[in-house]
């Protein structure tokens, strides 16, 4: 049986789409079709139902799969630890949140970069969880971190670390609310405060409110700009109120730039997951990289 057959129909079958697959493989999508039926002829039995959106796997094509995938994963191990002896440098694709992949992620993994030969170069792009999957499934990113799970056979993900969410504001702002104040009557307190966000929509305010004060945030927001950072130098200078992740405002809460308004016995948190394209880390670069973030991440609670 050809091996670049058993390559496509895997690379399909993890895709859930010939059109997908075939952006992976570098092949057009009727070059594709022509593989899968060329393989189905030979079996003699389908391994897709075609949809509407995508491809569901047969029982046949479910049992090729979990035998076949698991042989070409180390097919391409053996042929990139071939490439891993020559002297060129491998680089390193990574995608993420860009207040986190920079805080977090980054600083990790430039330790690696200059080690004496097992360097690799270093390639990082900013987006949100939408993006940065779809430009992983897509094959622009080797790594990608992000806070929804992906659903599908195509990504695999593994929980990177989790992020608790803290109310924070200026003591100006923290004063004009008065000590206690927001623990004996909770979220009515905060209806008149300005808030700072990194959208319209308030997504952490929002998830912070249903999580503490079982509600909806009643105010809209003053200020609002799509970076974490931006969002935390506004509240130290007195714009208004804001939900931030804690690793980002602990040197401010340290300092005093910023007050903690209240610290509930159960913290909102938000989980990151570390997701690759399933099979590659058979490639020992990816490998290395996704085992140190795992390995560094120990030390981010």
């Amino acid at each position: 049986m050809d091996l670049a057959l058993l390559r496509t129909f895997v690379t399909v079958h993890r895709a859930g789409s010939f059109t997908r697959a075939a952006a992976l493989l570098g092949l057009s999508q009727p070059a594709v079709t022509s593989q899968i039926r060329t393989l189905e002829r030979q079996l003699g039995r389908p391994l897709f139902l075609r949809q509407a959106r995508g491809v569901t796997p047969t029982t046949m094509g479910d049992e090729l799969a979990h035998k076949a995938a698991p042989h070409l994963d180390a097919l391409v191990e053996i042929a990139e630890t071939g490439l891993e002896e020559d002297s060129s440098v491998r680089t390193l694709h990574l995608a993420g949140p860009p207040e986190f992949t920079a805080a977090r992620a980054l600083p990790a993994l430039t330790t690696l970069t200059g080690q004496d030969g097992q360097s690799f170069a270093l390639r990082a792009s900013f987006g949100n969880a939408e993006e940065v999957l779809e430009g992983l499934s897509a094959g622009h990113h080797d790594l990608a971190i992000t806070t929804a799970r992906p659903r599908g056979a195509l990504l695999t993900a593994k929980p990177l670390c989790d992020e608790e969410h803290v109310l924070v504001a200026s003591p100006r702002w923290a004063a004009h609310i008065g000590p206690g104040k927001l623990r004996r009557k909770g979220a009515s307190v905060l209806e008149s405060l300005p808030v700072v966000e990194v959208h319209e929509s308030l997504p952490l305010v929002a998830r912070y409110w249903a999580a503490v004060f079982d509600a909806r945030p009643a105010a809209s927001g003053a200020v609002i700009v799509p970076d974490l950072r931006a969002v935390l130098a506004c509240v130290a200078a007195g714009a208004g109120l804001a939900v931030l992740p804690r690793y980002l405002c602990a040197p401010a809460l340290k300092s005093g730039e910023v007050v903690a308004l209240l610290d509930p016995a159960v913290p909102p948190l938000r989980t990151y997951f570390l997701v690759v394209r399933t099979g590659t880390l058979a490639m020992p670069h990816i490998a290395r990289a996704h085992e140190w973030l795992l390995h560094a991440a120990a030390d981010w609670a």
